[in-house]
């Protein structure tokens, strides 16, 4: 049996790789939204297991402990939540994207098209990470379940329950279990049918957030530069108009905002390039 030092020794490098890919996958949510491009990804989670789920996990699947880490795949786990099922194969198409170049993807589980006799749906995806580590690269597996938000929601109530019974979990909360899976498909599947809407709405709401976030940026840049007046012409005209749904305002005033910089007009009659 390993020491807790050995234990905390090893995983390690799973710590590292979970805090890595999620930091890769937030990135990419941002630059759709930096864009004002619709996003497949909602937000992203990630854990690395606890020895005690560890040693549990491989006595219940016959898992040697000399053999943890290459038979469990599930040590590092990364969660990315959906809001609609067709985001979740959107996800599925970017993580098969960088396969070969920041991981290996080993293969597949698609519990939505086939889900668990308990109403579990996720899609799961296993991968061979590579790690650089102080004492040189370690490849390890990890799992990425992609899910939506309602899936994720059941999963979560599931596993507090399996904990509770110990995976026994009585015939009667079982059958209650799979009616609210069914409740919680139903939910998915009436999103999606206004997902359409929902989408516009969000994009609508992004490309506001980021041009007036680039109008008080410049305003104050004018402030900076020693042009209050401009300033603070600007900012009343922005006052006026902000509370509006007008983007076609918002993006002259921006345009009229970068005009008044010194360096726009330099960079216009091409000073600078």
């Amino acid at each position: 049996m390993k020491v807790i030092r050995e234990w905390k020794t090893m995983l390690i490098p799973y710590e590292q790789a979970v805090e890595e890919l999620k930091v890769k996958f937030k990135a990419i949510r941002n630059q759709y939204r930096e864009l004002s491009e619709y996003s497949p990804i909602e937000f992203v989670t990630g854990r690395v297991k606890k020895i005690s789920s560890i040693i549990e996990k491989a006595e219940r699947s016959n898992i040697d402990l000399d053999r943890i880490e290459e038979e469990m795949e599930d040590i590092a786990g990364i969660r990315v939540m959906c809001q609609f099922i067709d985001d979740i194969y959107r996800v599925v198409d970017l993580i098969h994207e960088r396969s070969g170049k920041d991981f290996e993807v080993l293969y597949e589980k698609d519990y939505i098209k086939m889900q668990k006799e308990s109403g579990y749906k996720s899609y799961h995806i296993i991968v061979k990470y590579p790690v650089h580590t102080a004492l040189g690269t370690k490849k390890i597996l990890c799992e990425f379940q992609i899910r939506t938000l309602a899936m994720n929601f059941w999963a979560t109530i599931e596993h507090s329950l399996s904990y509770k019974y110990k995976s026994q979990i009585p015939d009667n909360i079982k059958e209650r279990l799979r009616n609210s899976a069914i409740a919680a498909t139903k939910l998915d599947e009436e999103m999606t049918e206004i997902s359409k809407e929902v989408i516009n709405a969000q994009l609508m709401f992004e490309e506001k957030s980021n041009t007036i976030r680039d109008i008080t940026t410049h305003i104050q840049i004018l402030f900076n530069q020693g042009l209050e007046r401009e300033a603070i012409d600007f900012e009343r005209r922005f006052e006026n108009i902000k509370d509006d749904d007008n983007m076609l305002e918002l993006e002259q005033l921006l345009t009229d905002i970068k005009k008044a910089l010194p360096r726009y007009n330099l960079f216009e009659k091409g000073v600078l390039k």
